[in-house]
């Protein structure tokens, strides 16, 4: 991995070097595809002689997701399907080539060639192959009962004939992704405010960026009310992370703001018990743009971008913020605290205000924020809310690269709702309806009229709760860094 930070466990996946032609006695990846007539074999540098007719014969078909094994003359061919012929695109590759990748753990080397394009075959080889075994003293046993459970990747892909530029720029990519994951995939009492800073400055260094960390001290002294509203609860302090990217010639400027709630009870609106230990993922979204600051700087993207991210624990005590509290946010608008279960908001309007300070040209935010966003989207559709321009850009770049992302809209008649008879606006509105709009609503309030700015609601999209899929492991995702990466590229390129 390329990043050397101190958490209790990493991820794995498989290693990927380029290379001219594929090592003797390698495993060969051949993507396949599904025609009129049956499967086909699409035309590739490593194909064998005799592969047609030995994938009809066991009654492969080349769908989407298949993974087929076969013995040809002595060498194993691992045939991964691209699904129909005729609508082979990028993320049909990826998602082949990651669904090869999680097959790979008992294999120690194979190769696949570029036909179908370099970073679509690397970027799915090396999210497919991503594995977090985490803190299991055994880690290298295999569940026999849970195929699921996979033991940690070691196997060397060979990239026959990538054009190396697009190769290291996939890598880059992939490895961002990856990262994200570990952050989220890390329990909270191993990764909570203060902790999860410090590993941010070893990403900055390590990347090249600037950082500077508030501690409650600072942010009590310079108004950071929301923040501190939410992490009152616990014994362990919140803070707030300042990254920038700040290369010389750099044009307009990118503020990414990212919700860093370690873990989330709900607060004094305690959350129901089962399935709480997901919320170690509330993170997700401040770990996706610190993974999308380090790629920038890593790809060495020609635009300033600095981050702001907010973290605290959500937790119930005799000093947590109670419903009914109203507090001041940053910049001094102040909000009736109706729900403590809306706690994202909270800290993301703080670094929202914080950020706009500095006048940026676009401001691109997420968060796992909405148990709303599920019910309206489902599990791995992001709902993008904000300015219209900007809100389109960011939800055709997700639908891009992978991450599928829906712009919606920000709802006139929610207007009445956000108000409070005591404070200027109030944190929820206790309806059924509409609850991911109305947070759009909510942080629409921070961001001054001309600054285009979008929210990227990834409850759904950045935890996997089910089964493995093309390139998606289990747990965390990593979604959504390939979006905002691409959006802030598209970005610069209207500079």
């Amino acid at each position: 991995m390329a990043f050397e930070v101190s958490l209790p466990a990493r991820g794995t996946t498989v290693r990927a070097t380029p290379g001219t032609a594929a090592p003797e006695g390698a495993a060969l990846l051949i993507p396949v595809a599904s025609g009129e007539d049956g499967i086909e074999v699409p035309v590739t540098a490593l194909a064998p002689k005799g592969l047609l007719e030995a994938l009809v014969a066991v009654g492969a078909k080349g769908t989407a997701g298949e993974v087929t094994r076969l013995l040809i003359d002595g060498i194993l061919v691992i045939t991964f399907g691209l699904g129909d012929a005729s609508e082979i695109d990028d993320e049909a590759v990826r998602r082949g080539a990651g669904s090869a990748a999680r097959t790979l753990n008992d294999v120690d080397r194979a190769a696949v060639s570029t036909e179908f394009g370099v970073g679509p075959i690397v970027e799915g080889l090396l999210l497919g192959g991503y594995v977090y075994t985490g803190l299991k003293s055994r880690a290298e046993v295999f569940d026999q009962d849970n195929a699921d459970d996979q033991t940690p990747q070691t196997t060397e892909v060979t990239v026959v004939g990538a054009d190396e530029a697009e190769y290291n720029s996939a890598v880059v990519l992939a490895e961002s992704v990856n990262l994200a994951r570990d952050l989220v995939n890390t329990p909270a009492n191993y990764l909570y405010p203060e902790r999860y800073a410090s590993v941010m400055g070893e990403v900055a260094q390590a990347a090249g960026l600037d950082i500077e960390v508030l501690d409650e001290t600072q942010l009590e002294q310079q108004g950071f009310g929301g923040i501190l509203a939410v992490g009152r609860g616990s014994s362990r302090p919140p803070r707030l992370v300042h990254l920038t990217w700040a290369p010389s010639g750099a044009g307009k400027t990118v503020a990414l703001v990212g919700k860093g709630i370690t873990f989330d009870t709900g607060g004094i609106s305690l959350k129901p018990g089962a399935g709480m230990e997901d919320m170690i993922s509330d993170m997700g979204g401040s770990a996706a743009q610190l993974a999308a600051i380090a790629a920038a700087a890593r790809l060495e993207l020609p635009v300033r971008i600095d981050a702001w991210l907010p973290l605290a624990e959500n937790m119930p005590s005799g000093t947590a913020t109670r419903p009914g509290d109203v507090i001041t946010h940053y910049g001094g608008i102040t909000s009736e605290v109706i729900n403590t279960d809306a706690e994202g908001r909270l800290v993301l309007a703080d670094a929202i205000a914080r950020a706009c300070e500095d006048n940026p040209a676009y401001l691109i935010e997420t968060a796992t924020l909405t148990g709303a966003q599920l019910v309206a989207l489902g599990n791995r559709t992001a709902g993008v809310m904000g300015s219209e321009e900007l809100r389109d850009l960011i939800a055709e770049s997700g639908r891009e690269v992978g991450e599928q992302a829906w712009a919606m809209p920000l709802l006139e008649e929610q207007e009445d709702e956000l108000k409070s008879p005591i404070a200027d606006i109030r944190n929820t509105h206790n309806a059924r309806t509409g609850g991911m709009l109305f947070a759009g609503l909510y942080l629409s309030r921070f961001v001054p009229e001309d600054t285009e700015w979008a929210h990227i609601d990834v409850a759904g999209p950045a935890w996997n709760g089910g089964s493995p899929y093309g390139y998606t492991p289990k747990r965390a995702t990593g979604a959504p860094v390939r979006t905002i990466v691409e959006a802030v590229t598209r970005l610069v390129d209207k500079q």
